[in-house]
């Protein structure tokens, strides 16, 4: 558990690490495979790299994407295309399909429910599900301690 997160659930001192390593500051940018993937499969669908770029600024400013989780963060915003795009089979199909086996449930349905899963174990290591966000608190001039103090309220 991220040393902010034990602090705000009330863990004992001892057992919190106070020497959480920081990434060093610098440019938060999106994977090369990432933007790969984007220029590839341009067919008018917002893309993994559409998603970063409307999702990370906000998530910088905050403190809370660093250099150090820009995969992670890519899995998560590939998630969400995946996403999107199985529910728009699922919505022109239908959550069955014929099969050899006769009516079987649509491929779509599970794809949908992995990516969901993924957005939402993915997006809670960066406070983007509500309960995951309410418990953090971010300090007005986040920033200035290192590791969990940046977090904490």
């Amino acid at each position: 558990m991220p040393t902010a997160v034990a602090e705000l659930n009330g863990y004992r001192k001892d057992r919190i690490n106070h020497d959480e390593p920081v990434p060093a500051a610098g440019e938060v940018e999106p994977p090369a495979w990432m933007v790969a993937v984007h220029q590839l499969a341009d067919d008018g669908e917002e893309s993994a790299l559409q998603v970063w770029r409307r999702l990370a600024p906000d998530l910088i400013a905050k403190k809370v994407l660093t250099p150090w989780d820009v995969e992670a963060f890519a899995v998560y915003c590939t998630s969400v295309v995946g996403y999107r795009r199985a529910a728009i089979e699922v919505a022109v199909e239908g959550m069955t399909t014929r099969g050899s086996q006769g009516v079987v449930k649509n491929p779509a349905v599970t794809a949908m429910k992995d990516c969901a899963d993924l957005m939402n174990r993915y997006g809670a290591k960066f406070g983007l599900t509500p309960s995951d966000r309410a418990a953090l608190a971010i300090k007005p001039d986040e920033g200035k301690g290192k590791g969990a103090e940046r977090l904490l309220g």
